[in-house]
């Protein structure tokens, strides 16, 4: 088996990780499964607050590590036999479809998909996390797998070091994979994590939802510093996060599959609080190609058979996920481990938490046939947060647009082509129905979003500031939460007549949401309308010192219109 250099660990926590079985396979679920035994305790990580994460950044490595070259023959065409185009992967369930597309081997196969269409591909899995640039100059493999938050930080490293990519598909999108999940049952929310301790691994997508769900809610700056944020070490990785969380050295831990589904089985009691399920438009695996490649028509060609391969094997894997399971043990040893110590109707279970993305998905998630681009929302929002954690390498590296990410040719083109894929990604996602919506609102919130929607004095009319305020804080909200209903609540201060107060907060509730119907067509019955008046109080105006804040800043905290988000975890 592969072991993880020191530079690799070093890499890892610079960069911003990937997806969910590398990382426990790499980090200690490898061990484990070997017989070596695991790490029953918290590593040596730091504690940080999540406000307060850009105040340890991890050492920058001077040497890539070294890739051990396929032969191939560079003067054949590339993706023929003597040439066939290389990808690099990592042992994760969500790739199962271009396993079984290549004839559930890492070569193609006589009679698979990809050998029906003329192409012969290469996987190669690199448990390690090579960086793109070593990577592509290597050239080890011309595509590799990355998040699209990992990719928005890894593609500004990738120009400085003189080469550039493109995402050309995305091939996953999780939907319960990750998951903030605490001991207590009684921890039912964002906001009950004040005050707690969460173990998770930095800089990887479930640390992004976790910053980005905090900076969400309503707590306070104090309260949101509260949050302990416990860093497991490289070393102990996903297996680290999980051992701290079943050994009750903290309160929560932010994990993903197959990690997160072992913890559930093993923590009795355990609730997960927020989770992939609820926040379906936020987490996608997109493969990447050298820019060299996509400039050569011969490359673009090679690509377009590659990503219709991928599509269709998405399609057989559905259609048979034991087959699917077979590819994964017969390709990589972390499932045939995994496969042998926890069966393979576990491995199974895996796959309704990641969905793997076809033609339609892809374009319902790239606004191909209308609506959000949500990997353009998500790459912009994930570098967001990752400048400002301190996550990238060379902070001064210029911003990449999203658009500049992503080449669209292949999936435009494949869609052009199936009618049936286009019309199906035009119809919305989701149903909602207003007895759900009764039912949702019954339990507990997930998570309150605070947005200072303002009004004039004694009116419900939404101004043009304050639809723009809506358009930016609070619809990125609801689409990153795809599954969810939501209470939009109007509130008030504890000034002027509770009575009056009552009225205008649901009047002004009910503006907001005519105006997310009417503008941004969501549908009314996702939506309870409430009025709290100064009845749910963030602050508490009688004490606002003891959360930091002036009276003026505690009253106008106490005035924000809210959007709570229930089901789904």
């Amino acid at each position: 088996m592969a072991q993880l250099t020191p530079l690799a660990k070093g890499l890892i926590t610079v960069i911003v990780l990937g997806a969910a079985g590398s990382l426990a396979w790499n980090f200690g679920l490898k061990d484990q499964f070997a017989g070596k035994g695991g790490s029953e305790k918290v590593g040596a990580g730091e504690t940080a607050n999540v406000s307060n994460v850009s105040s340890a950044p991890a050492a920058v490595p001077k040497v890539a590590p070294a890739i051990a070259k396929p032969v191939a023959d560079k003067n054949a065409p590339v993706g023929s036999a003597k040439n066939p185009l290389r990808v690099s992967l990592v042992s994760f369930h969500g790739y199962a479809p271009a396993l079984v597309a290549n004839g559930n081997n890492l070569s193609t196969q006589p009679g698979s998909l990809y050998a029906g269409k003329d192409i012969n591909v290469q996987f190669l899995i690199q448990d390690d996390i090579p960086t793109l640039s070593t990577i592509f100059e290597s050239g080890a493999a011309q595509c590799a797998w990355r998040t699209s938050d990992f990719w928005a930080q890894e593609q500004p490293n990738l120009r400085n070091a003189g080469m550039d990519g493109r995402a050309v598909m995305i091939v996953d999108n999780t939907q319960g994979g990750d998951a903030v999940i605490a001991r207590n049952p009684d921890l039912r929310s964002i906001e009950d994590l004040a005050g707690r301790s969460v173990a998770l691994l930095q800089f990887t997508p479930s640390h992004g939802m976790l910053i980005d769900a905090i900076d969400n809610s309503s707590l306070t700056a104090r309260k949101k510093e509260s949050i302990k944020t416990i860093f497991i070490n490289a070393e102990e990785g996903t297996a680290g996060v999980r051992a701290a969380l079943e050994s009750g050295n903290v309160d929560a831990a932010v994990l993903w599959d197959p990690d997160l589904a072992l913890a559930q089985r093993n923590v009795k009691g355990s609730r997960i609080v927020y989770s992939t399920k609820t926040a379906t438009n936020l987490i996608f695996d997109v493969m990447v190609c050298d820019a060299r490649l996509l400039a050569k028509p011969e490359g673009q060609a090679v690509v377009q058979k590659f990503v219709e391969g991928w599509m269709e094997g998405v399609q057989v894997a559905r259609a048979n996920p034991d087959n699917a399971v077979e590819a994964l043990v017969q390709t990589e040893e972390f499932f045939k481990l995994l496969a042998d110590k926890e069966g393979k109707p576990f491995v199974k279970s895996l796959f309704p938490n990641v969905v793997w993305t076809g033609v339609e998905d892809n374009a319902r998630i790239l606004g191909l046939a209308g609506g959000t681009n949500h990997y353009e929302r998500v790459y912009r929002r994930f570098d967001e947060i990752y400048r400002k954690a301190g996550a990238l390498a060379n902070p001064k590296s210029p911003v990449i647009t999203p658009q500049d990410s992503f080449d669209y040719r292949f999936i435009k083109a494949m869609l052009a082509r199936d009618q049936g894929a286009a019309a199906a990604a035009a119809k919305p996602q989701n149903t909602f129905s207003q007895a759900a919506l009764t039912e949702a609102t019954q339990k507990s919130a997930i998570v309150t979003k605070p947005v200072m929607v303002g009004f004039s004095t004694g009116t419900a009319q939404l101004t043009k500031r304050a639809q723009k305020t809506v358009d930016e804080e609070m619809v990125p909200f609801i689409e990153n939460n795809g599954k969810a209903y939501f209470e939009v609540s109007g509130n008030s201060d504890s000034t002027g007549a509770r009575d009056t107060n009552l009225r205008l907060s649901a009047a002004r509730a009910n503006a907001v949401v005519d105006y997310l119907a009417t503008q941004w067509e969501f549908p009314r019955n996702r939506f309870k309308i409430v009025g709290n008046g100064p009845d749910r109080p963030l602050c508490n105006e009688s004490n606002p010192a003891g959360e930091g804040l002036s009276l003026e800043d505690c009253r106008a905290m106490n005035r924000s219109t809210r959007v709570a988000v229930f089901g789904g975890r």
